[in-house]
């Protein structure tokens, strides 16, 4: 192929910048040169490569006054002579920061014309302030010549920075904030029960459903070191219950109904008190668990982690809900403190309610990490519930293990145990132990004691099979009432969890995750059959 611009270039006698961006040999340009042709090339120029990001000349490189400072330009090369005049004589040809120039770069006709047009300011401002004749009549002529032939690429040149810079104002002029980022999120899910009747009693009747949720959340920084998180959720996946199941056990992680109306989730600002302490205003949501890590990062999050309630972290971090105000402070890279005071009716002025004078709760966790793969935490709550509110592992375990002694006022103290360790870049080891020393503080039963305990271990596999996916298994008990003094409401027997899940990034924004969850003695009761629930979440993130 001959260079479209060879024959226009074979009237010029000294056309070092031509000869060097064109790959044309010195005296040879009068000759019909192979050169590459579009197909060999492998990249085309963009708007950003004319605007900064390639060799010729922007803010990304460096200008050298010698061509010596050009590390990977030698003496012997073909273009040395037309390359040190441009840098010495004119001093409109730039190296890159790490000095080098990078000669074999092939280059499209806008960037041509860039460099062009930057040489060709460069004479301007040397011929406005030199005394010597850096510049004769004759280059003059034939650069003004250069220049009315490629006047056409010059105007798309100009044209181009002209419809970014009004699109740039544009996008200014009516952006949604300079403040605030949206992000979406939308869940799919389609699940089924298998098994051959509910906890306790009757038939396990339930159909394949395919039901949703959708969060919108509203990032606000004002600093660029704070948040101000407002979501907004709609959803419509039914609990899979006791109505259902006869067992809480069998419930999903991301589940909620909200009757396909649109609420407010959760509605708190964080923000920095120094270098090395965070504090949180929590008007509404904003689970405990994403104050005090539980340590189980692979398998913690709803729409990327466990399928089920249980397998995303200890219940010890639900039994702490509601506004509320936390603090977290880092003593070094390695050990760091959690603390938060919640109550659910805190927004509620009623007698036997609001921030103070209600249900409430207090947790603190001290967690060590000698390293970013491993971590030991030690986790203490203590809490109270009204008659209205108790619920003491929040939709998690039996329902002993729940309402002990069952709507009375109840007092309980909880201790965790969680670690993690990641052994290898694809395998993570994490679990949590936790046990509550329960209190009913009304009612017949005033002064009774109950026992909860539960545990689980997960595994998390990164990256199985592909970059970018995650196995995971789960297995554990989920919180059981081994001792009370109600004797009517003591676990008797004991549930296992089995859980085992593949999270597929199908695309930077679709991620799909079948997985199947085991539940045998459902409610800690021998008597009550093994039951499945299988699932497939699809995820849209935006």
């Amino acid at each position: 192929m001959i260079h479209p611009f060879a024959p226009r270039l074979a009237h010029y006698s000294l056309l070092p910048f031509f000869t060097l961006i064109l790959g044309i040999p010195t005296g040879a340009i009068a000759s019909e040169i192979p050169l590459l042709t579009l197909d060999d090339r492998p990249t085309v120029a963009t708007e950003a490569d004319l605007l900064g990001t390639d060799s010729l000349g922007t803010d990304d490189l460096a200008q050298v006054t010698a061509v010596s400072q050009l590390s990977d330009v030698q003496p012997t090369d073909w273009a040395f002579q037309a390359l040190q005049s441009l840098v010495e004589r004119y001093g409109c040809i730039a190296g890159y920061p790490d000095g080098t120039f990078k000669g074999n770069r092939p280059l499209s006709r806008y960037e041509f014309a860039a460099g062009l047009n930057a040489c060709l300011d460069r004479i301007n401002e040397l011929i406005k302030s030199a005394t010597d004749p850096l510049a004769t009549k004759e280059d003059l002529r034939k650069l003004q010549k250069l220049q009315e032939e490629f006047a056409a690429e010059l105007a798309a040149l100009r044209g181009r920075v002209d419809a970014l810079e009004a699109r740039a104002s544009e996008l200014e002029t009516n952006q949604f904030s300079t403040t605030t980022k949206l992000k979406g999120e939308v869940i799919f899910a389609l699940d089924n029960v298998f098994g051959n009747g509910r906890a306790g009693d009757g038939d396990l009747d339930y159909n394949t459903t395919f039901s949703y949720r959708a969060r919108l959340n509203f990032n606000t920084s004002f600093t660029g070191k704070d948040e101000l998180r407002v979501r907004l959720q709609s959803n419509n996946i039914i609990p899979i219950d006791g109505a259902v199941t006869g067992t809480s056990m069998t419930r999903l992680s991301f589940d909620g109904n909200s009757n396909n109306r649109f609420r407010l989730d959760d509605l708190h600002y964080r923000f920095p008190i120094g270098h090395k302490t965070h504090m949180w205003l929590i008007a509404s949501g904003q689970g405990t668990d994403g104050i005090a890590d539980p340590l189980n990062s692979f398998l913690r999050s709803d729409s990327a982690g466990s399928l089920s309630r249980f397998g995303r972290f200890s219940s010890i971090y639900r039994s702490v809900r509601g506004p509320g105000v936390a603090i977290e402070h880092d003593f070094s890279d390695r050990w760091s403190v959690d603390l938060a005071y919640r109550a659910p009716q805190g927004s509620n002025p009623d007698d036997e309610a609001g921030l103070f004078n209600g249900s409430y709760g207090i947790l603190g966790q001290i967690l060590y990490q000698p390293s970013k793969s491993a971590g030991i935490g030690f986790t203490f709550a203590h809490t109270y519930f009204d008659e209205a509110d108790v619920n003491i592992t929040d939709g998690v375990g039996s329902a002993f293990a729940q309402r002990p002694f069952n709507r009375v006022d109840t007092l309980a103290n909880s201790y965790g145990l969680i670690g993690s360790v990641q052994f290898s870049p694809r395998f993570n080891l994490s679990g949590w132990v936790g046990y509550t020393d329960a209190k009913a503080k009304s009612g017949n039963d005033r002064g009774a004691n109950a026992d909860i305990w539960n545990w689980a271990v997960t595994m998390a596999f990164p990256d199985l099979f592909k970059e970018g996916n995650l196995g995971g298994i789960i297995f554990g008990m989920p919180p059981k009432a081994t001792q009370n003094d109600v004797d009517s409401h003591e676990d008797r027997d004991t549930s296992f969890h089995v859980e085992a899940l593949y999270y597929h990034q199908l695309t930077d924004n679709i991620a799909i995750t079948p997985g199947v969850i085991a539940i045998f003695n459902p409610e800690h009761n021998n008597d009550n059959e093994t039951q499945v629930v299988g699932v497939v979440r699809t995820v849209f993130s935006f």
